[in-house]
């Protein structure tokens, strides 16, 4: 392990623990505004491309319907899944999310439990984003240049935040995040990492 890398893990573990005990109020009142306007399930578990390409289950804060996925593609909503290709998989108004998960995905607190993937080592504080891979291999499908950006974004663990998610977040497109990633990747650095983490507080409060 490089120092980089024992520096960065040893700061992905004290701003993950700190928050899960910081914001320990949320681990409480969250799930349970969740089931009062939806029922279960209250965490939302998706599996996402992680580092070396190993696949993982991500964590969040369920913020749309149960089933979510199934939903979108079962075949009854064709026109609402074209919508979501061509917008490089998002909706701009997104009838699959609860008006809470409205409220939570302003803020990124359905996020909050990607600080136990954190924990668990499967991914960072700071990195690039945790792609599907569907979505990874259907975008570079229709952004072929983007695929040169591939293998530096699966070189190290993704990020629950990161520079496309201080940077715009969903006005960022694909192709675009795509190279901020790499070029993320192909520079990490400790003080990098201390700067993104610093802009996502005012990188959350902006989107509400």
């Amino acid at each position: 392990m490089s120092a980089y890398e024992t520096q960065k893990r040893a700061l992905d573990l004290f701003v993950a623990i700190g928050l899960s005990i910081a914001f320990l109020p949320f681990w409480i009142i969250i799930p349970v505004l969740i089931y009062l306007e939806s029922g279960d399930p209250i965490i939302f578990k998706h599996k996402r491309i992680g580092k070396d390409g190993k696949e993982f289950e991500i964590y969040k804060f369920r913020s749309m319907i149960p089933n979510a996925d199934e939903y979108l593609h079962s075949g009854k909503n064709k026109e609402l899944l074209e919508k979501f290709k061509k917008g490089d998989w998002k909706l701009e108004h997104d009838p699959r999310i609860t008006k809470l998960g409205k409220v939570l995905r302003s803020l990124t607190i359905d996020e909050f439990p990607q600080l136990f993937n954190v924990i668990r080592g499967e991914m960072s504080m700071v990195g690039p984003r945790a792609y599907v891979r569907k979505e990874l291999n259907e975008q570079t499908k229709k952004y072929p240049e983007t695929r040169a950006y591939v293998k530096d974004i699966l070189s190290i663990k993704p990020g629950i935040t990161g520079p496309w998610q201080t940077s715009g977040r969903n006005e960022v497109p694909f192709k675009k995040r795509a190279q901020m990633d790499a070029l993320y990747a192909r520079k990490k650095n400790i003080l990098t990492d201390l700067k993104i983490l610093f802009r996502t507080p005012q990188a959350m409060i902006s989107k509400w």
